[in-house]
Order: C-alpha cells, then sequence, then structure tokens
C-alpha cells in the first residue's frame, strides 16, 4: 500500500498548497466569494461538476447500482437533470444580478424583509450538507489507513477548512478543478472498465444478475418521484449552487458551461451504477451497499491505480465540502449577522477578513457536528426536505410570477418549512410525505397571501428588472471589466 499512500498524501499536499495560492488571489469581498466573477466556460464546468458530484454521487451512486442495478443510476441522474435545467432556463438571470446569496436575491426581488428568515433555513441547509460530507472522510481513512473515525474527520476536515479559509472561493475553484480531473481519470476512466472487465463484461453480469437489475424504471417509480422533487430542484436553489453561478465570466458561461457540466453528471451517474452492478456480481453479499465501493476499489484494482482511484473518492467528497462550506459561511455572515447587528460598510480588505474569519468558524462547527452526528442519511433528507418545501417556491416564484409579494414569500418559507418539521416528525424523516405535503403547503401559501395583499412596489420591480438585465448592479460600476481569459 506504500504507492497508494504515497498517492494520497501528494495529493493532500496539493490541495493545501493550492489553497495558499490562492490566498494570493483573494484580496476583495468579490474575489474571495465568488472568485471575482472571472471564471470561463472549461474552468467553469469543472468546478460546477465537482461540486455536485460529492460522495453521495460516487460511493452512494455505486451503492445504488449494487442494490438495484442500473436504476440505481436515478438519484445522481435527477442531480444532472436539476443542474441542466438551472443552466439552460434560470443561470444567466441568476448570473446577472451580481449577488452573493440566494436571500439577497430574494430581498431585490420582493422589496427586503425576507432576508433573515430565507437565510437561516439556507444555513440549515448548507450546515448540514457540509457536516454530512465531512463524515464521508471516515469511510474513506477507514480504508486507507484504518483510522479511527474521530481523527478521520478532523483530517480531512481540517484540510478543506485550511484552504479554503486562506483563498476563498479562489482556492475552492482551483483544488475543484483538481478534483474534477481526478475523478475523471479514477471512476469514469479507470475504475469503471476495469470493473466491468473483472465482472466478465455485460454478457456474465446479465447472466448471473436477476433481469430487475437492468430495468431502467427498478428503482420503481415513487422513488424517481421523490428524487425529482430533492434533487431535482434542490439544484435550482441551493446556495452552493448559485454561489457557484455567480462566478461565471458572464451569462453566456454560465449557460453553457453548467449545460457542459450536467451532462457529464448524467454520465457519471450510470458509471456508478455500472461500477455497483459489476460489484454485485464480484460480491452478492455485502452486508452494506455503500460498501461497494470501497470493496471493489480495495480488492481488485492494482496498486497505484488503487491510491488513484481513493483520491477521487476524496475528491469528490472535498469538492462537495468545500463548496458547502463557503455557501454555509457567506450566508452566516452576509444574510445573518451582518443583517441582526446593522449593515457595517466597510473596506474590501475588511470585508475578506471578516468572512475568512466566518469559514473558520463554521468549519470548526461542522467537525464537530460531524463527530457527534451518526445517521447521515437522515441529516442530508432534513436538510433537502427543509431546502426544497421551505424556499423553491419563494425562489422559483420571485424568478417566474410577477405578482408574487414579499407577504406571500415569508408564508410561503414559514409554512413550508413549518409543515416539513411537523411531517417528519409525524410520517418519520426519510419519510416521501414530508417534502410533498410540505411544498404544496408552501405553493397553496405563497398564491394566497400574494393575491391577499398589495402587488410588490413598480419601483421594487423595475430595480429588479434592471438587475436582471444586467443593469444597476453596484460591482459593475465599482469594480473593472476583467479581461477575456
Amino acid at each position: 500500500m506504500a504507492v497508494d499512500y504515497t498517492v494520497i498524501v501528494v495529493y493532500l499536499l496539493g490541495m493545501l498548497a493550492v489553497g495558499w495560492w490562492g490566498m494570493r488571489r483573494a484580496r476583495s469581498k468579490s474575489e474571495f466569494l465568488v472568485a471575482g466573477r472571472r471564471l470561463g466556460p472549461a474552468m467553469y464546468s469543472g468546478t460546477m461538476a465537482a461540486i455536485v458530484l460529492g460522495g453521495a454521487s460516487t460511493i452512494g451512486g455505486v451503492g445504488l447500482g449494487y442494490q438495484y442495478g442500473l436504476s440505481g443510476a436515478w438519484m445522481v441522474f435527477t442531480i444532472g437533470l436539476g443542474l441542466l435545467a438551472l443552466s439552460v432556463f434560470f443561470s444567466a438571470r441568476i448570473a446577472r444580478l451580481k449577488v452573493y446569496t440566494v436571500s439577497e436575491m430574494l430581498d431585490l426581488r420582493y422589496g427586503g424583509r425576507a432576508g433573515v428568515i430565507s437565510g437561516l433555513v439556507m444555513w440549515a441547509y448548507t450546515l448540514m450538507l457540509a457536516v454530512t460530507s465531512t463524515i464521508a472522510y471516515a469511510t474513506i481513512f477507514d480504508v486507507l489507513f484504518d483510522m479511527n473515525r474521530t481523527v478521520a474527520i478532523v483530517l480531512g476536515g481540517s484540510i478543506v477548512v485550511a484552504y479554503s479559509t486562506l483563498g476563498g472561493m479562489w482556492s475552492i475553484t482551483l483544488t475543484d478543478m483538481v478534483q474534477f480531473v481526478v475523478k475523471t481519470i479514477g471512476v469514469l476512466l479507470l475504475l469503471l472498465p476495469i470493473a466491468v472487465v473483472k465482472a466478465g463484461g455485460f454478457g456474465e453480469m446479465k447472466a448471473k444478475l436477476p433481469t430487475s437489475y437492468f430495468d431502467p424504471l427498478g428503482i420503481g417509480g415513487e422513488t424517481i418521484f421523490t428524487y425529482v422533487l430533492i434533487y431535482t430542484f434542490g439544484m435550482l436553489i441551493g446556495q452552493d449552487i448559485w454561489q457557484r453561478v455567480f462566478t461565471a465570466r458572464s451569462d453566456t458561461t454560465a449557460k453553457w458551461g453548467g449545460t457542459v457540466a450536467g451532462t457529464y453528471c448524467l454520465v457519471y451517474a450510470l458509471a456508478g451504477a455500472v461500477i455497483g452492478t459489476a460489484a454485485k456480481v464480484l460480491y452478492p453479499n455485502l452486508a452494506n451497499a455503500d460498501d461497494a465501493f470501497a470493496t471493489i476499489v480495495k480488492d481488485e484494482l492494482p496498486v497505484g491505480v488503487r491510491g488513484l482511484v481513493l483520491a477521487a473518492a476524496l475528491a469528490a467528497v472535498m469538492s462537495t465540502s468545500s463548496g458547502a462550506l463557503i455557501a454555509c459561511a457567506t450566508v452566516a455572515n452576509n444574510d445573518i449577522w451582518s443583517r441582526l447587528r446593522g449593515k457595517v460598510t466597510g473596506g474590501e480588505r475588511d470585508e475578506v477578513a471578516g468572512n475568512r474569519a466566518f469559514i473558520l468558524i463554521m468549519g470548526v462547527g461542522v467537525i464537530g457536528t460531524a463527530i457527534a452526528l451518526n445517521n447521515v442519511v437522515e441529516a442530508l433528507t432534513v436538510a433537502y426536505n427543509l431546502l426544497v418545501g421551505g424556499l423553491l417556491v419563494p425562489i422559483l416564484g420571485g424568478l417566474l410570477w410577477k405578482r408574487g409579494t414579499v407577504y406571500g414569500a415569508l408564508a410561503s418559507v414559514i409554512v413550508g418549512g413549518l409543515a416539513v418539521i411537523g411531517l417528519m416528525a409525524g410520517y418519520g424523516i426519510l419519510a416521501n410525505e414530508p417534502v410533498y405535503y410540505g411544498l404544496l403547503s408552501s405553493l397553496a401559501a405563497y398564491v394566497v397571501v400574494s393575491l391577499a395583499t398589495p402587488a410588490t412596489d413598480e419601483a421594487v420591480l423595475t430595480a429588479w428588472r434592471e438587475r436582471l438585465a444586467g443593469r444597476g448592479a453596484p460591482e459593475l460600476v465599482s469594480e473593472p471589466v476583467p479581461a477575456p481569459q
């Protein structure tokens, strides 16, 4: 394993080095939080694919393939569909707003007063997303070094917190590009063909497994529908995803770069399901389906290649973890803390220091919560249920329906969020009903209250339309237009 260990250690040291280098570029709030809004198509596509394809998409995607066969691709497939929908229909408008958070968008659209409540819901989502990603380090380091769970979480989490705190979005973007390349080579170009060959090819796989493993809908229609509600719609409104949209150099980059990333996700989804199906042939009696990835990597890959593929899994976890961490810190500082204490205008350098401090604080909190938490699936389900049930309607309503009002938005967030929490208590956290009925409650509250209250002031809507058209944004005036890259 010495060669494999060397590959992993070099990779981890490289992440820290890139973080240190990124610190030299992050000298303003815009550079620190959204990479100066300067990413071109290639870098934007790579980093967007990196953040949405995390440990759940890699380890979990293979596990679903082990359990259900090719239809196990649906979870990651719906993530790709969400990213495609965001990129084609909404990303250009989102990029032109020149904001930093989803709550800022809500304030612009509705004329203020929606920020703190929506910020709290988004903060809870990004925090739990970061926590669940951080817990995944325990699985990977256990395979690598037989390491204690707490030590593994602290080690992996500390590396992510370090490079994220140093350089903000620039460091995260640069490390994500490395992680994207490592994932592509490790999972798509190495593990996928090796797993299929080791399993005897597709003919042998079909001969040894039930026909349901090759049924595209084998996982069940209700499960697929739930994945669409949670993951496809979740991709449309998550702060971690929007913050990447804000990094695009232009609305064209956001649209077409995101489309490429979404298409990549569809390919990655199928690859994970095929790898899991091959693992079922090789190891038909694993106690836990999520062990399929680690088992096939450990037992079937040659030295060196094994280290690279494990580094790919580590890259998947780190990219999601770092993206969720900076999103969590950005929301905590800009949408909650700044509003509660009263906004104090400071210099760009002061804002970088403040955001850097919040990443460090949130990072320590994420590591501590990850150590204390055991059930990853439940935590992630709670996060996505709150996000979709509480924020989907007011966000999409603000983009699509002129008659929506700030009171309708607030009612939608509160009613949807409380409905989800109450229904999870009644039906169980992993039940489908909370997100179904929570979303319907949110929609009803939004429409009824919006129609019952005065329409949004025309001056607010005019300013909103100006921002959607790419005019009137403060940064467009105060910051020079960067030279094409």
